[in-house]
C-alpha cells in the first residue's frame, strides 16, 4: 500500500534535499564550486515547491543572498559566540547570523 499525502511528499522532499546537500558537499571537494552552487539551488527549489523547510543544520552551508554553497576555511568564515554563529561569504560579502540549537 503506498503512503499519500502531504507529509510524505514533504519525506521525500526532506530526504532529495540532504542527498542534494551531500553531493554538493563531495563536488566542492573535488574542486567543482559550479556544481556545488547548482545542487544548492535545486536543493531550495525543492524545499520552496514542496513548503519543506531546508533543516536547522544545513543553513549555514549556504549563502542566503547568493545561494552558494559554503565551506569553512575555503569561501566562508564563520564565527561562533555564545548564542550565535557569524557566517562571512567570502564571495559576495554578505554576514548573517543563525541562532545555535544548542551549547557545546
Amino acid at each position: 500500500m503506498r503512503k499519500k499525502g502531504k507529509a510524505f511528499v514533504k519525506e521525500i522532499a526532506l530526504e532529495r534535499i540532504y542527498r542534494l546537500f551531500e553531493l554538493a558537499d563531495k563536488a566542492f571537494g573535488k574542486e567543482n564550486s559550479e556544481r556545488a552552487n547548482r545542487y544548492i539551488e535545486l536543493a531550495l527549489k525543492i524545499s520552496s515547491r514542496n513548503k519543506a523547510t531546508v533543516p536547522a543544520e544545513l543553513k549555514t552551508s549556504f549563502c542566503k543572498k547568493c545561494h552558494c554553497f559554503l565551506k569553512k576555511g575555503k569561501n566562508a568564515k564563520l564565527k561562533k559566540t555564545d548564542r550565535w554563529v557569524e557566517v562571512n561569504c567570502k564571495q559576495c560579502g554578505t554576514n548573517f547570523k543563525r541562532q545555535l540549537l544548542h551549547k557545546e
